[in-house]
């Protein structure tokens, strides 16, 4: 099989026992399972792309207003843990910047001690010389004195160009990721694509070789392409704010990764983690949650939005301990898997205000009501911010709804998981390079229905799952909507359900709605009591207006929008670990069941 063929490029013919998979403007050698790959995660790496081109605009922009130095102080001479012989160190750094780094605190003392008496002569410092660091350039000037007691030196930093951005793929498998940044982003300094596989690095090399015999312009983007086989934990503790992005994308949970993700990565720089662990971050697996994420899971209808809050507060948390903190920009569940893109700055100011971005979650077990207690806040007392203890408790000990008792679970991000603006220019990129994107129905769908999230109402109610605790047939959503629309508060779908409803309205109000849909649209009666039973047996306070109202319609559901899109074939989802035997790749006509997925085994 050839390699599908692009514009201005040759046609090249695999090695035998290969055949090529073309995604985006990358093109891999895959040869059975032998090296990871999974079709399905092209809307991951779709929107892996998108989302790095709008970091890199507004990187530019940054760059432009902010006069600040970036904060990227890290350990120098005998405090350094960057190994001197780091074979990617060249590629991140200057040679100037690296001898920086490498100076002990005596060299420097020796520096400046010659750049005090230099007059210019015999290889002395001049007044004026510049030295170049990381951080940006250190300035020593003399007044021609010799160095004596009196001379006047000052440092001048000014912020250093921006320089081309820099990439780690933690875990590149085939490298397929790693080929589409260096092929399909401009800008770019080096993508490092690291992978503890000795077989993984040996299939980005071939693929590396096979995507340059391609064109000029391939050959030249893949020279951009570093290798590195070591363990990522490592390789991101060794390179403290070295990258400008840093893609992590495990088989599993990445909790042990994030450690070492927070300290990698630049000032102002992005973090971007899947995680494919959902049965433990959506509530089956409550101990294992606590123990990778620090966080207690609930069994809810919003498991899946709670799973990206359970690992947005587990990032921040290990942001905290180094004096830095994160900002989310896109956080997304999607088919098996949930992914968050945050921005990382380095501020022990802003690091404190990390108890104010969590909060604990008390879920009444009888019905859908749930209530948000935030684990700290802030007051303001002379010009002062002072960092308290939140207040509680949020909730009395039974359920107020229904009586039944709550179970307290997190604490969870109870932030806004998305930066609007953010979602609403990376949107518009996608639309204008539609072309660009091999799984553009799919992130175009779900930058829609994060572009219409409510930004701060933390969770969702389900709909259908309310209506069930009545014993009710649920009423039409735009009509639920509108009712709460007209109830005085704001409703929006979530991109997570479609059945979800966010909105700020309290717990009561939407029984109450409830309530008045069943006395128009009456149940049967139950004979025991149960927490329907106990809702119903209240009379609303808040009486629902049916009324239709625009807002009970999203923009994208007016222009017809596609939303929730169907998979584009079956088995969508998770494949088997790299190495395991593909099924019916037995010999004698056997299939292999022991590396097939669930499904597969017992199909």
């Amino acid at each position: 099989m050839a390699s599908p063929h692009l514009d201005g490029e040759k046609t090249l013919d695999p090695p035998e026992g290969f055949t090529v998979l073309q995604e985006g403007k990358a093109r891999i050698l895959q040869r059975e399972n032998d090296v990871f790959y999974n079709k399905a995660q092209v809307v991951n790496r779709d929107l892996s792309l998108s989302v790095m081109r709008q970091f890199q605009r507004v990187r530019v922009r940054e760059h432009e207003a902010d006069k600040r130095m970036p904060k990227n102080k890290r350990g120098k001479g005998q405090m350094c843990a960057t190994p001197r012989d780091s074979p990617i160190l060249p590629h991140l750094m200057s040679p100037e910047e690296i001898e920086e780094m490498f100076k002990t605190q005596l060299m420097h003392e020796g520096d400046e001690e010659g750049a005090g008496a230099g007059t210019g002569g015999g290889g002395e410092a001049s007044a004026g010389a510049t030295v170049g660091t990381d951080a940006g350039a250190r300035t020593a000037t003399g007044d021609g004195d010799g160095g004596e007691v009196g001379a006047e030196r000052h440092v001048v930093r000014e912020k250093p160009p921006l320089r081309p951005l820099r990439i780690l793929e933690g875990m590149a498998a085939s490298g397929l990721r790693a080929i589409r940044y260096a092929r399909e982003l401009d800008g770019v300094g080096c993508v490092v694509a690291n992978d503890l596989d000795p077989t993984a690095i040996e299939a980005i090399k071939r693929n590396k070789t096979f995507n340059a015999g391609h064109s000029t312009d391939a050959a030249a983007r893949m020279e951009k392409v570093v290798c590195a086989g070591t363990d990522v934990r490592m390789l991101m503790m060794q390179h403290e704010k070295m990258f400008d992005a840093v893609d992590l994308d495990p088989y599993g949970t990445p909790s042990t990764l994030l450690d070492g993700a927070v300290q990698a990565v630049a000032d102002g720089g992005l973090l971007l983690i899947t995680a494919t662990d959902m049965a433990v971050l959506c509530g089956n697996n409550g101990e294992v949650c606590w123990t990778k994420y620090g966080s207690y899971p609930l069994r809810a209808k919003y498991c899946h939005e709670q799973a990206l809050r359970i690992l947005l507060a587990s990032i921040d948390a290990a942001a905290g301990r180094y004096k830095r903190h994160i900002v989310p920009v896109l956080s997304v569940s999607v088919d098996f898997y949930i992914r968050c893109f945050v921005r990382v700055y380095t501020s022990a100011k802003d690091a404190k205000l990390a108890p104010t971005k969590v909060s604990y979650c008390y879920q009444c077990v009888g019905c859908d009501t749930y209530a948000m207690q935030p684990v700290g806040r802030t007051a303001t007392k002379g010009g002062s911010t002072k960092f308290q203890p939140g207040r509680g408790p949020a909730v009395p000990q039974n359920c107020p709804n229904c009586g039944w008792v709550l179970n307290m679970g997190g604490p969870f991000w109870s932030d806004p998981i998305h930066d609007p603006a953010w979602v609403s220019e990376t949107k518009k990129e996608v639309e204008e390079n539609k072309s660009t994107y091999p799984g553009y129905d799919k992130i175009h769908a779900l930058l829609t229905t994060v572009e219409e999230e409510l930004p701060d109402c933390p969770l969702h109610y389900e709909i259908h799952s309310m209506s069930q605790c009545l014993k009710a047939t649920p009423p039409p959503m735009a009509l639920f909507r509108s009712a709460v629309i007209n109830a005085g508060y704001r409703v929006s779908p979530a991109h997570c359900n479609p059945l979800a409803v966010k909105t700020d309205a309290p717990s009561e109000v939407l029984w109450d709605i409830l309530r008045c849909w069943v006395k128009e649209h009456p149940v049967k009666p139950q004979k025991d009591k149960t927490p329907g039973s106990v809702i119903l047996g209240k009379e609303p306070t808040v009486v629902a207006n049916w009324t239709r109202v625009n807002g009970a319609f999203t923009k994208a559901q007016r222009d017809g929008v596609t939303r929730f899109p169907n998979n584009p074939e079956e088995n969508w989802g998770p494949k088997m670990r790299a190495g395991r035997p593909m099924p019916g790749s037995g010999s004698g006509g056997d299939e292999v069941k022991h590396g097939a997925t669930k499904k597969q085994r017992t199909q």
